[in-house]
């Protein structure tokens, strides 16, 4: 059977880009100044996408159902998330996102983006260009691997800072 490990200045690229992805990921859940839960802004971005159920919630995010409905009843009781029964079928109850909620999603997104563009701003140019080439190019990466498949991390709270 023929090797198909990846050679050591790949599998070290690899490596590196993987930890250098998830510090940044951290760093910007969890340093950015962020006023609400990691957690809560994942829920709430799914919903400014669209309406979805409880069970649709706890699937993107992968959570069991009761921590998904613990969740989403602190989010409702904040006033950013309603809950309403589905017109087509009363047993479901459909989750949307308030004023309220929106304004949360909007706020945090700009300060995870202020606290992007401050480390960003001591850059060159030249690496500024640099880092947009890249971006696209990992964003090419995600796209393949996942062509054809359901991606269920692009519905993780990491893909949204890519709008």
């Amino acid at each position: 059977m023929p090797d198909t490990s990846p050679d050591p200045a790949t599998a070290a690229l690899a490596h590196d880009l993987r930890i250098a992805c998830m510090r940044v990921a951290r760093r910007v859940r969890f340093d950015a100044g962020n006023t609400i839960a990691p957690h809560h802004f994942s829920v709430l971005v799914r919903l400014s996408e669209q309406e979805r159920t409880l069970g649709e919630l706890a699937g993107i995010e992968q959570v069991s159902p009761p921590s998904m409905s613990r969740t989403v009843g602190q989010l409702t009781e904040l006033g950013y998330v309603d809950r309403a029964t589905d017109a087509d079928d009363g047993r479901l109850v459909r989750l949307s996102l308030t004023d309220e909620g929106l304004a949360v999603v909007t706020r945090e997104r700009e300060l995870r983006d202020a606290w992007m563009a401050a480390r960003l701003e001591g850059l060159s140019g030249v690496d500024r260009e640099l880092l947009r080439r890249a971006t696209d190019l990992i964003e090419g990466l995600l796209a393949t691997a996942t062509a054809g498949q359901p991606d269920r991390a692009s519905q993780a709270p990491d893909r949204e800072v890519s709008r």
